[in-house]
């Protein structure tokens, strides 16, 4: 399914979109060419950084529009023709780089809806969203298919216009480089017509055969000897060449499934971060392989076959021939052993975890009937470098790695071959990290830093000859301590977004567009508190990334290693502080839109000084200077703003934070926000979050049996004379079954 047919799927999308393309005239040219244009853009492999290079590309883009629509015209549709005819008069009124400029950004807001609407229906909403790995290469590192710059494509600095805008919006690495599309069940049904069609070559064979063994027995007596071993000769030649030509198709088909396993195994990193992940499209790669397998089987096997048909001097094409199967029938075994269920990626010593691997290979060369056992060891991102540069090229032959990092428990298991679904797989369900040996530390690297790997091995033999084949986890990061934990996210968050899934260990980029971070972070607040970020909290997040050279690009150090200004925490810390006390204590009044949270101090007394409720107008956003922090700011009784000191996760393990709200009379309505567009009553907007205070409206008349008096906490706001309760001036709020006296 088309980019487009997903955004016309939902009527506000559509809208949205018709009326950006309305602004340049481009509707009819967006639907009536969607496809054509989504592959024509997202496949683009030049991202251009200056002027004279954007309007290169722009021009190119616009003389294959104007051929396409040319090609178009022949259409038998009359209706057709005449609305590519006003098309084409169309783009010969816009310049090139507008037209350009316009449908990229316009590609890249119909991606940030489409993620918008992907993170809901993880929440339970739906948009129909169809398993495409191309799909997900297409929209780069981040939660599948966003630029969340959306509507200020350009960094949020109000410099969105001309050509500097254009050339960002050309550079947004969610319109990255991508191979024309090609669905799981196209790549099947090719490999299916390749096996079909070369059972005619092996027929052909097995006739070849059978004359040539006929010939060699009745030499002499035959008349025509001679033309009919040149017969002979030259239909082998040809058979020859058929399965050749089948290998070097086979070669292609074997790029397209690899292509889309590294696909599945890139949307596996980003599910670590809480992207929607489809896992049943590993079965349909599993097909591939198997259908793969059993064609290039076929394929030595004609080799084999045509050995013995001497008929001239071949041999050593053929010899060559066959061990180019052959080596290829070893790599797609390789390459077909994956970790499937990954280790948890910030693994803390002696706790338990689970893994497992699986070999898509199913029961197509009997290695279930003898099934391997897998060994796993933990390798440091050093010895994975080594090991793999020294595997490389030379995989079935690379020796098993010498010491591990680490003491795991439980540490080997046997394959498992399950004949209802065809998956053989190793499953580690109760191993446990004893010990971890550390590399050396150099300059301000910590523990936290340091990746690892877990390494799934194991030896089989196939067709006589023995083969290793390995496989390497997802990074991993090793604690001992749950202090450790927010630090060791950075890193393994940062690892999942933006590294390649071909990289020699574990090698990932210090440097990222916003674009590509604004990703990730929705991603990951998204998927940990169920509600996705707003542009306009994106565009706060950016502010709070900002130093004094301002740039769309963010490196690491200021992501989790530079204090933010003024602040003795990281921008990391604070964000994961904040999305663990929502995920914690306020996960419902989050979802439900109860709580602005990301607006500084001067935005939120400036929308509630401009409230049209006034007096006891509240809203609760997160503190800056406070780690994993709320607050409320609220118009007093003299229409000034007063901000309460923040509350943190501490607070709200005694009481919770809708009752806190509960018990403070001046809060009276609560401000509109994003979510909900219009002001709220307080008990209306927290009311089934508030908890029963059992007891408390009941008159105490006698000494209770056990001789003890209930009582219960209650929140107050003094004024600056010492008072508390309601704020002087105001109508007192009494809420139902709070006005009793507290327990003795």
């Amino acid at each position: 399914m088309s980019l487009w047919k997903r955004i016309s799927g939902h009527a506000d999308c559509e809208q949205r979109m018709a009326t950006y393309y309305d602004e340049k005239g481009l509707l009819d040219l967006r639907i009536c060419l969607a496809p054509w244009i989504e592959d024509r853009i997202m496949s683009e492999q030049i991202t251009p950084n200056s002027a004279e290079q954007l309007e290169r590309v722009a021009h190119k883009f616009n003389e294959d529009l104007q051929q396409k629509l040319l090609s178009t015209r022949t259409a038998s549709d009359q209706a057709l023709k005449y609305r590519v005819v006003e098309l084409c008069a169309l783009i010969q009124r816009t310049s090139a780089l507008e037209l350009y400029t316009h449908l990229r950004s316009g590609l890249q807001k119909e991606l940030q809806l489409a993620a918008e609407k992907s993170v809901a229906s993880s929440a339970g909403q739906s948009m129909p969203m169809p398993y495409n790995m191309n799909n997900a290469a297409a929209m780069g590192a981040g939660a599948a298919y966003m630029d969340t710059s959306g509507d200020m494509m350009a960094v949020p600095n109000g410099s969105n216009h001309g050509m500097a805008a254009a050339i960002q919006n050309v550079q947004s690495p969610a319109l990255g480089m991508v191979p024309p599309k090609v669905e799981l069940y196209e790549v099947q049904h090719q490999i299916m017509t390749s096996l079909n069609e070369f059972t005619n070559c092996r027929n052909g064979i097995k006739g070849l055969q059978q004359n040539y063994n006929y010939v060699l027995g009745s030499m002499g007596s035959t008349p025509n000897t001679e033309a009919v071993v040149k017969g002979l000769m030259d239909e082998k030649v040809v058979l020859v060449n058929v399965v050749r030509r089948s290998f070097m198709y086979y070669e292609s088909l074997h790029e397209l499934v690899i292509h889309e396993l590294k696909n599945w195994r890139h949307q596996q990193a980003l599910a670590g971060n809480g992207a929607p992940f489809n896992e049943g499209a590993l079965d349909d790669i599993q097909r591939c392989f198997e259908m793969l397998e059993a064609f290039i089987a076929q394929m030595l096997e004609a080799v084999k076959e045509l050995m013995p048909v001497r008929l001239a001097n071949d041999e050593p094409e053929l010899m060559h021939l066959q061990e180019q199967v052959q080596i290829a029938q070893k790599n797609l075994v390789i390459s077909a052993f994956i970790v499937d269920k990954q280790p948890p990626q910030v693994m803390k010593t002696n706790t338990r975890f689970a893994a497992s691997v699986r070999w898509l290979i199913g029961s197509q060369l009997g290695i279930h009937n003898n099934p391997p056992t897998v060994d796993c060891m933990i390798m440091s991102e050093i010895q994975a470098q080594r090991y793999v540069a020294r595997g490389s090229g030379n995989h079935m032959d690379n020796a098993m790695p010498g010491q591990s990092s680490g003491e795991i428990q439980n540490s080997s298991s046997s394959m498992e071959y399950q004949q209802s679904n065809h998956v053989f797989s190793a499953s580690f369900r109760n191993m446990q990290l004893k010990k971890i040996k550390r590399a050396e530390k150099k300059g301000t690297e910590s523990v936290m830093d340091e990746k690892f790997a877990l390494f799934f091995c194991t030896t089989t033999t196939m067709n006589d000859y023995r083969i290793n084949v390995w496989t390497l986890s997802l990074p991993v990061v090793v604690i001992v301590h749950g202090n450790q934990e927010p630090q060791s996210w950075a890193t393994i968050t940062w690892d999942n977004a933006f590294a390649e899934i071909v990289r020699d260990p574990f090698v990932v980029t210090d440097r990222v567009s916003w674009v590509k971070l604004s990703v990730a972070l929705n991603t990951k607040f998204g998927s940990c508190t169920q509600r996705s970020l707003t542009l306009e909290n994106l565009e706060f997040l950016f502010e709070k990334l900002q130093r004094e050279d301002r740039t769309e690009y963010i490196t690491w150090n200021q992501f989790c290693k530079e204090p933010m200004p003024d602040r003795s925490f990281t921008f990391w810390e604070w964000f994961f502080a904040i999305m663990k006390l929502t995920k914690d204590h306020m996960l419902g009044m989050w979802k439900a839109g109860c709580i602005m949270g990301f607006i500084n101090k001067a935005k939120a007394q400036d929308a509630l000084l401009r409230s049209v409720t006034g007096i006891g107008t509240f809203l609760l956003r997160f503190s800056d200077s406070e780690l994993g922090g709320v607050t409320i700011a609220y118009v007093n009784e003299i229409g000034m703003v007063t901000m309460l000191a923040p509350w943190t996760a501490r607070d709200f393990q005694v009481l919770n934070l809708a009752d806190r709200i509960r018990d403070l009379d001046v809060l009276r309505w609560l401000h509109p926000s994003e979510t909900n567009g219009v002001p709220q009553e307080r008990d209306r907007a927290f009311g089934e979050f508030f908890s029963r205070r059992q007891g408390l409206n009941v008159r105490i008349l006698s000494e209770p049996p056990d001789g003890y008096v209930p009582s219960s906490l209650h929140v107050q706001v003094y004024n600056s004379n010492g008072d508390n309760g309601s704020i002087s001036g105001t109508p007192r709020h009494v809420p139902p079954q709070d006005n009793l006296p507290l327990g003795k």
